[in-house]
């Protein structure tokens, strides 16, 4: 970020001006952004990306007894957001070429329990959406390194993360949900902000 230290600086201080901290319009304009650039009807600007997936997962009612399938190889935060609202992560192996869940092992996985599967789009290269979409689950796309990639954010929901550490980050934690169906985004939005509108 060395070349734009004074602009982020100018951007410091306005929003120090202002006051607002939480949200505001630069997270408003950021969100449009986002959703223009990735092509997605709106994405919802949350506090991580571990979050964005626990939001994902509640919207969905996905918990207790729910099964969701995701890949053995990933950051842990893929496994610990469903963990966290009480379903069991099922762990599908992956392709040895592309690093990203094989949908013909995805497919020996599943079971009536299974709400979900939750491919990631690790380091960047996109998993096979195409085909996981075909077994008949709705799929929950970790694009937390995958900000920009081709063919990433079609399915009805994805997530992203800032961190640092991402090819698109920021100077601290952020993450962000992108959605393609109306009524998931306006749960979402609600649960992110303690069921407000």
């Amino acid at each position: 970020y060395a070349p734009l230290i004074e602009e982020l600086r100018e951007r410091f201080d306005a929003v120090l001006g202002s006051g607002t901290f939480i949200r505001g319009a630069n997270v408003q304009a950021f969100e449009e952004e986002a959703a223009a650039y990735l092509g997605v009807k709106r994405t919802i600007g949350v506090a991580n990306g571990t979050d964005a997936l626990v939001l994902v997962l509640d919207a969905m009612g996905i918990g207790p007894g729910d099964e969701v399938i995701c890949p053995a190889f990933t950051f842990y935060a893929t496994a610990e957001a469903i963990a966290r609202r009480g379903a069991t992560p099922v762990f599908g192996d992956i392709d040895p070429a592309t690093l990203n869940l094989d949908p013909e092992d995805v497919g020996a996985r599943i079971t009536d329990r299974t709400r979900a599967i939750m491919p990631v789009h690790l380091f960047g290269r996109p998993a096979a959406v195409g085909e996981l979409s075909g077994l008949g689950r709705t799929l929950i796309e970790d694009a937390a390194q995958a900000f920009g990639s081709p063919g990433i954010a079609q399915s009805p929901v994805s997530t992203f993360s800032f961190y640092p550490t991402k090819n698109l980050f920021c100077l601290g934690d952020g993450g962000l949900v992108v959605v393609n169906d109306e009524d998931l985004g306006e749960r979402i939005r609600m649960l992110a902000f303690h069921g407000s509108r």
